[in-house]
């Protein structure tokens, strides 16, 4: 259909408008090819003839049912307002701000906060398909997620737009994005500190515009970085073109950096007063705006936010104040005076304070600094000359310097952001977000607008190329034939600028000159281009400015400060000073990576200048769609085949169009090209693709015109058969109503006519012959009939009588016939399988018992052979027992001669006392002389006794010093034992994992079956060294409390020594005794020559004697005892190694026991074996009794040596007492005899040790027996508790983990295991027995969080009837509820994972009602579900999968109430994940989208009736989404239906309803949309509601869960264990 014959009557059309660029007009007669005007109505009623060109007619206006659409290429006709139109109905009625257009997400900044970017939104886009989900940055995040995922290629965001437009926040949230969903655990601050990057650099490069509070002044390219795993593990940031001359210079209402207004703000603080700042008015480079506060913004608070990120990318305080000095220093040299000294110089004034201030924050010298700002170096080939500088010069080079250290801490700023990005692994992938600002054009134009126009005009051009390249892509991709399409090619624009002689060589070349100005560059521009390249003008009113014809629009800029600009003039001393580097350009480096990318474009639009929130104006709108090239992707994609649906979409769409033969096609692919041949005659309007039908521009509305006219007509015909319908009814009624009165008004007349007393009598004679005539002749008619009925049954039913009689013979017979054939067949198959299975089972089960009756056989001579060793070394410890009783009793003899020897020489010792003391009288005169000279001895005595305490108090210490060292020895000895056991322990866990892999390959390759088994026997092996390395540790341990006991008794016997040794010497220096023994010439010569001197001197000796003796026997001792203790360690290690060889016969021993309990009771056919295993069971019970005899002897000579041992104990404690008492009788005698018995003692002493070793001998003989009976003893217990441990963990294992909800078990009772594990509890209650209660417990815990709230307070009577009598479970209570609550929520999580994935497609996308359509054209980005409808999900599948998760909870016995709990949990996660997919796809949100839901809903409550669940609260979970389908269908138009609205809705927050209110799209032209008046009207009436602002819902949220108590209806004593359990072990009570 050519385009000219769509402008009929009706039709609307897009005619210019200044105000609001373009308006809409209705065409009021059709239109004819060469009429010069076009008649048409505008919307205000307007009448007007509108001048039309033939070959140029006003572009026509898309059909309602396509407005409002998520990508503008779904638009029938594309072109710029249509574009333009869409935009604002979206923004403006359904306040949706994202907008696909192709390739590009067009992004208008609605000056308001939205709730559309918290982490549910993330969670809820992440995984989906851009067309599947309304726009948003977020999907655009996705998509270049999802890409360099799949494709491992790097991807670029290109975020452009101008100042205010949005574009910094909307690459906040693709790094947002980023960070949310690739979060790593062991990188988990990368991801905070590239979001911490922004807030820095929004300070240091933002500033406030007349356009934008926060306006980047600068481009950014942030490269994220991505490993293997695609998790974040770094990021790197470059920047472009950074607005320097802002430093500088602001205009009107406008301010500089923000960074600076922070510092000024927080200038009072007190760790900024050294920097000497003041208010942003105090300052040149903050003032000049006039604008130094932005309202609402809090420079200060911002400036702690600021610091708060610099610390946690790590930028510690000492960079932090580096920063705010040049910052600082920066405001102070803006307010340095540069006076003018005549016309050629200027000079600054020393005292300048803020010179001083200046140089002292940077560390400057200020003498240089005030000379070089006032005068520059020129150096020549011969000679160097100082120049001064006039004031508008120092001025600038003043500013130059300024912006130069500036734009240098800028660069440095972001290379330490970089730096503490920086990442140590290998970087896989990334993804590029740009941030530049997009094409500017202000009534000044200079440098700066030059060259980010210039940089827009180079990423344009790499724009229209991608697009290009795509569109060409999808042509060959759908096998059409490619036709080369005209685009605008902005080449021309760009070899203007940077080609040779072009713009900017020019400028650099009159840089270079020593005199270039900039009027000198404009001439030569004027010269080389005007009227030579048709996209450089002159200004027709100007000489300072020019024109270029960028792709956007025209722009003048002016040529002042252009050179000055371009230099960035710092005159080379300063540089010196300030030791800085050159500024570097990187927009080539940029347009690589981009080219190097696959990339995402954002194009962020302003929507008005004033800020206000959702106001659309037009005219800026439609100057930034020109400038960032969203109009010319539609002029691309307009050229060709705009319009692109798939077969099913269009088959959902239109097959009202389609006939009933076409309809009987089972291709759709073929119906679609059936139906479009004869809809749509000339074949050049459309093209086939492979998956994609091609339209050209305005063939949609076409169909769209058709597809309502043959709804209209059917609209019509309805409307005329219900109408004709209604008045045939309407008029049949009258007409009985005027019969009936014509009939009684007629029969009255004619009764008044003929009513006489003869014809009343005959008219009732005649009425009485005629009922019984009519009578008569009714009742022998009825008689017949009756009759032959009868006779016609009776024949009848005798022959279905006899039929079935034989019928039933012949089936009887049949059937008997078959009973016996096929019992008989049966019979004689089960009876063949049986025997070929029992052959099978007895082969194999020969040979295996063979094996283990060899192997047992082995073992058992191997064992009878170490216990006649055992045996023989039992008689030979007999026999040496024996032999040292014997020299018990010599010794015991020996020591009573030495009493009596004692006993003498005390009596002979008194005779000698009495002497002496008769001689002690005789010397009592010389006395008096003898004491003073004693005292004087007795002080010497004294300090020397001082001296020797303090010799033994440092032995101590340095003996305590020595035990501290053995202490910290021994810590680090258990230290590397502890660490070398958790890398055994790891060792381990990886062997385990090993073993699980071995097993697995057993289960796949039966084949290697043997190498296997040898290679789990090594790991066996290997982890049996664990309790080796366990004794190991108990026995250091042992050492340490040893070495620590012995250190204190060592440190108790000096102190006691000391403290004798003190009170020997005190108490044996008698001077009544030395008197009673000498004569008065001794006294003499003894005070003469010294000699009771040399008596003490003798005596210390004779201690030191005795502490040497005690010390030698001390360690002899000592050393006996670490040979005893070696000796026990070697028998506890002989005890373990036969602990275990008995433990391995026992298991050997249980096994062949159950083995042959399970063949005897399956199998009664082998004597031979049974004769095998009797002898096996004899040999098993004479070792048994030969144990019980050899620990029965252990025991008696153990209990007999025990008490031996403590009769010695008892007779060592006399023996000790007693030498202390000779000890100290010894001591007391000090005359020339006492040598002589000193020596006899002295003898005495070294024969009493003898005694005590050969006791201390028998004792550690006896302790090591004893030792070894209580190791057996310990041992037997070990093995019955290890014996029950490995059967609790069998019967744990089978109950927990090897039993399946599958085959045999769904024939069992709910609960088994439950029972079983309950009868074990009281079977261990019975016994009373504690230990193995706690094991089966803990036994019963670990093995149910390998697998994977409170009980009821007040008991009933059955309760109390079945509570345990002799345990108290309530500390296992709490444990195991906290069980049964993580096991509920994992079974909730896991059903939750099965049916997620098809909540989407069966609950809202799938239609399950026939005939009523919610498809509409999606553009450029297809929904997945429109591609292909095979193996989709349906709400049979949803329904389905609830059935499998009931039965499967069925079968497995849950209590009925966790059951409900359970579907309630299912059924608020479907609600939930529905609500929220349709709140974010305004495509779903339809009348007849309402009515589907409503069905499907309603599908869910006859599930819920048919399971008998409707207690379950299921159905009230729904309640929001059935509210959301409701308001779907509901009229919108008047305040009643706004209050009814507000009334229904009552589980859905006010933002819910708004959001559906301004997503509901309709479908038909029959369908009206939402006035946003009505929507104004209905939040009105909701702001009094008092509900969370929130627009998702958890769908993580969690319903409490609670255990109500059931009791079993199975009694304990019925309940049958089955075999296949293989719990042979457990027997009834």
């Amino acid at each position: 259909m050519a385009l000219a014959e769509l402008y009929t009557q009706y039709n609307r059309v897009w005619i210019p408008d200044n105000e609001e660029v373009w308006q809409s007009a209705e065409i009021t007669k059709n239109y004819k090819a060469g009429d010069r005007f076009l008649h048409v109505q505008l919307e205000d009623g307007t009448e007007l003839s509108y001048p039309v060109d033939p070959a140029a007619l006003p572009p026509l206006r898309n059909p309602d049912i396509l407005v409002g659409e998520n990508d503008l290429t779904a638009l029938s006709y594309l072109h710029e307002p249509a574009v333009l139109h869409n935009l604002k109905i979206r923004f403006v009625e359904s306040k949706l701000i994202y907008t696909y257009s192709g390739i590009i997400l067009v992004a208008i900044n609605p000056y308001k906060q939205l709730p559309i970017y918290g982490d549910a939104i993330i969670h809820a886009y992440s995984g989906q398909n851009m067309g599947d989900m309304d726009p948003h940055i977020f999907a655009v995040a996705e998509e270049a997620y999802k890409q360099m995922a799949r494709n491992n290629k790097n991807q670029s965001i290109i975020v452009s737009g101008e100042s205010g437009a949005g574009k910094t926040v909307s690459a906040r949230y693709t790094m947002r994005y980023f960070a949310t969903v690739s979060k790593s655990s062991s990188n988990a601050h990368v991801e905070d500190k590239v979001l911490a990057s922004n807030p820095i650099t929004e300070a240091v490069g933002n500033a406030k515009t007349t356009r934008n509070d926060n306006s980047s002044r600068f481009g950014k390219y942030t490269e994220i970085s991505f490993d293997r795993s695609y998790q974040i593990i770094g990021a790197n940031m470059r920047t472009y073109l950074l607005e320097k001359s802002r430093v500088v210079f602001q205009s009107e209402n406008e301010r500089n950096y923000h960074i600076f207004y922070q510092l000024c703000a927080s200038a009072m603080q007190p760790e900024y007063e050294h920097l000497k700042l003041g208010s942003a008015e105090e300052f040149n480079y903050t003032r000049m705006g006039g604008s130094t506060v932005i309202e609402g913004v809090d420079d200060r608070a911002n400036m702690v936010e600021t610091q708060k990120t610099f610390a946690l990318l790590g930028l510690k305080g000492d960079f932090q104040m580096d920063v705010f000095k040049m910052l600082a220093a920066i405001l102070h040299l803006g307010n340095v005076e540069i006076a003018a000294v005549g016309d050629e110089r200027s000079s600054i004034s020393m005292e300048d304070k803020h010179l001083s201030i200046f140089c002292e924050l940077l560390d400057l010298n200020c003498d240089k600094m005030a000379r070089w700002l006032c005068h520059r170096k020129i150096v020549t080939t011969s000679e160097t000359v100082l120049k001064p500088m006039t004031r508008a010069q120092a001025v600038n080079a003043r500013d130059a310097l300024a912006k130069k250290i500036y734009s240098h801490l800028f660069d440095f700023i972001v290379e330490r952001i970089n730096q503490a990005l920086q990442f140590p692994g290998k970087k896989h992938t990334f993804i590029g977000v740009l941030d530049i600002y997009g094409f500017e054009t202000f009534d000044v134009n200079s440098f700066e607008q030059f060259c980010i126009n210039y940089a827009n005009e180079k990423l344009q051009q790499q724009f229209n190329l991608h697009v290009f390249k795509l569109e060409q892509e999808e042509y060959m991709k759908e096998d059409i034939p490619w036709t080369l399409i005209d685009f605008y090619d902005n080449q021309p624009v760009i070899d203007l600028i940077e080609a040779k002689m072009g713009i900017l060589e020019l400028l650099d070349e009159e840089c270079l000159l020593p005199h270039g100005k900039d009027e000198n560059w404009l001439q030569k521009l004027y010269n080389n281009f005007v009227n030579k390249n048709a996209l450089f003008e002159k200004p027709r009113m100007s000489n300072t400015s020019f024109i270029i014809q960028h792709f956007a629009d025209k722009v003048e800029y002016k040529c002042e400060g252009f050179l000055e600009k371009n230099r960035d003039t710092v005159h080379e001393v300063l540089i010196e000073i300030l030791k800085e580097s050159k500024f570097r350009n990187s927009l080539s480096l940029l347009m690589v990576t981009l080219n190097a990318t696959t990339p995402h474009y954002v194009r962020c639009i302003k929507p008005n200048d004033e800020k206000l929130p959702f106001e659309f104006d037009s005219k800026r709108v439609a100057q930034q769609l020109r400038a960032c090239g969203v109009l010319e992707t539609i002029r691309i994609s307009a050229q060709s085949y705009p319009s692109r649906w798939t077969y099913i979409e269009f088959f959902s769409r239109y097959s009202i169009l389609m006939t009933q033969q076409e309809l009987a096609i089972n291709d759709k692919k073929q119906i679609c090209k059936i139906v479009l041949q004869r809809l749509i005659q000339d074949h050049n309007q459309y093209q086939f693709g492979r998956t994609k039908i091609f339209f050209r521009a305005g063939q949609v509305a076409y169909l769209e015109k058709l597809r309502s006219d043959k709804l209209r007509h059917a609209c019509i015909l309805i409307q005329k058969c219900v109408r004709g319908w209604l008045q045939r009814k309407r008029f049949l009624s009258v007409r009985r109503a005027a019969v009936t009165v014509q009939q009684y008004f007629r029969g009255q007349r004619t009764v008044r006519q003929a009513i006489t007393a003869r014809n009343l009598k005959q008219t009732w004679a005649a009425i009485i012959i005629q009922k019984y005539c009519r009578g008569y002749l009714v009742r022998r008619l009825c008689q017949l009939i009756h009759v032959a009925a009868v006779t016609i049954q009776a024949y009848t039913r005798g022959f279905l009588a006899r039929k079935k009689y034989r019928k039933m013979l012949e089936e009887q017979k049949a059937v008997i016939l078959q009973k016996y054939a096929r019992a008989w067949l049966a019979r004689r198959r089960f009876q063949n399988i049986r025997r070929f299975v029992l052959n099978i089972q007895l082969s194999y089960r020969v040979q295996q018992l063979q094996k283990k009756i060899e192997e047992q056989s082995r073992e058992n001579h191997g064992l009878l052979e170490r216990l006649t060793s055992l045996a023989s070394a039992h008689m030979n410890d007999v026999d040496t027992i024996q032999k040292l009783e014997s020299e018990l009793e010599k010794l015991t003899a020996q020591k009573r001669t030495y009493e009596e020897k004692g006993k003498k020489y005390k009596e002979d010792s008194e005779q000698k006392i009495l002497k002496l003391e008769n001689q002690n009288k005789e010397l009592q005169e010389q006395k008096e002389t003898l004491e003073i000279k004693l005292q004087e001895k007795t002080e010497e005595m004294k300090e020397k006794m001082d001296d020797l305490t303090q010799q033994l108090f440092n032995d101590v210490q340095k003996e305590e010093n020595q035990r501290m060292m053995l202490e910290k020895n021994f810590q680090n000895q258990k230290q590397d034992y502890e660490k070398e056991i958790e890398l055994l322990k790891g060792e381990i866990k990886i062997l385990k994992e090993e073993k699980t892999q071995l097993q697995q390959q057993i289960q796949q390759e039966i084949t290697i079956q043997d190498s296997l088994k040898m290679e789990v026997g090594q790991l066996t092996k290997q982890a049996q060294k664990i309790p080796e390395l366990q004794k190991e540790i108990e026995l250091l341990q042992t050492q340490k409390l040893d070495v620590e006991k012995q250190a204190h008794s060592q440190k108790r016997e000096l102190r006691e020594k000391m403290s004798e040794v003190t009170k020997q010497l005190l108490e044996s220096y008698d001077f009544e005794d030395v008197r009673s023994r000498l004569s008065t010439e001794d006294l003499e010569h003894l005070n003469e020559d010294g000699e009771l001197w040399f008596a003490y001197e003798g005596l210390k000796k004779a201690t030191r004697v005795l502490e040497s003796h005690f010390q030698s026997q001390k360690e002899i001792y000592e050393k006996e005892i670490e040979g005893l203790n070696f000796k026990v360690e070697h028998l506890s290690q002989d005890i373990n190694h036969l602990q275990k060889l008995f433990r391995e016969e026992n298991d050997i021993n249980d096994g062949i026991r159950l083995e042959v309990s399970r063949l005897t009771s399956e199998n009664l056919v082998i004597p031979d074996l049974k004769q095998q295993v009797a002898e096996l069971e004899n040999q098993k019970l004479d070792l048994e009794n030969r144990l019980q005899e050899q620990t029965m002897k252990l025991k008696e000579m153990s209990n007999r040596l025990h008490y031996e041992l403590e009769r010695d104990r008892t007779q060592r404690r006399y023996t000790e007492a007693q030498n202390e008492v000779d000890i100290k009788e010894k001591e007391s005698l000090k005359d020339t005899i006492q040598e002589i018995e000193g020596l006899s003692n002295g003898v005495m002493q070294d024969e009493v040790p003898d005694e005590v070793q050969s006791k201390i001998e028998q004792m550690t003989s006896r302790l090591a027996v004893e030792n070894m009976d209580l190791e057996e003893k310990l041992d037997m217990k070990d093995r019955i508790i290890k014996k029950l441990e490995d059967q609790i963990k069998t019967l744990t294992k089978t109950i927990e983990k090897d039993l399946k909800p599958r085959g045999v078990v769904v024939n069992m009772i709910p609960g088994l295991p439950a029972h079983i594990l309950f009868m074990c509890v009281r079977y261990a209650d019975y016994l009373n027995d504690a230990d193995m209660l706690k094991s089966f417990m803990n036994a019963t815990i670990d093995g149910i969080k390998q697998v994977v709230k409170e009980f009821m307070k007040y008991n009933t009577p059955r309760q109390n009837k079945n509570c345990l009598k002799h345990f108290d479970l309530s500390e296992y209570r709490q444990i195991l509820s906290d069980l049964a609550i993580r096991i509920y929520h994992q079974f909730i999580i896991v059903m939750e994972n099965n049916i997620q994935h098809m909540i989407v497609p069966g609950m809202l996308e799938y239609e399950s009602l026939q005939g009523i359509s919610g498809l509409k054209p999606t553009g450029f980005r297809k929904r997945s579900s429109s591609i292909d409808d095979t193996d989709t999900y349906t709400m049979t599948s949803i329904l389905q999968q609830l059935s499998y998760f009931y039965s499967t909870m069925c079968q497995n016995g849950l209590d009925s109430e966790l059951l409900k709990q359970a579907v309630k949990q299912l059924f608020f996660l479907i609600g939930a994940v529905t609500l929220n997919s349709l709140f974010l796809r305004k495509d779903m949100c339809s009348c007849r989208k309402g009515m589907q839901i409503r069905c499907n809903i309603s599908y869910l409550e006859e599930w819920l009736k048919d399971k008998n669940l409707q207690s379950s609260n299921a159905k009230e979970t729904l309640e929001p989404l059935s509210q959301a389908a409701w308001l779907l269908q509901v009229k919108k138009i008047t305040d009643d239906d706004a209050k009814e609205i507000c009334e229904h809705c009552s589980s859905l927050s006010t933002v819910q309803i708004v959001k559906i209110l301004n997503s509901y799209t309709p479908i038909d032209d029959f369908e009206k949309r939402v006035t946003p008046s009505f929507v104004r009207k209905v939040q009105a009436m909701l702001n009094n509601r008092e509900d969370v602002p929130q627009l998702m819902l958890d769908t993580k949220h969690l319903f409490q869960v609670t255990f109500p108590f059931t009791p079993s209806p199975h009694a304990l004593e019925l309940i049958q264990v089955p075999s296949s359990f293989k719990l042979g072990f457990l027997t009834r009570v």
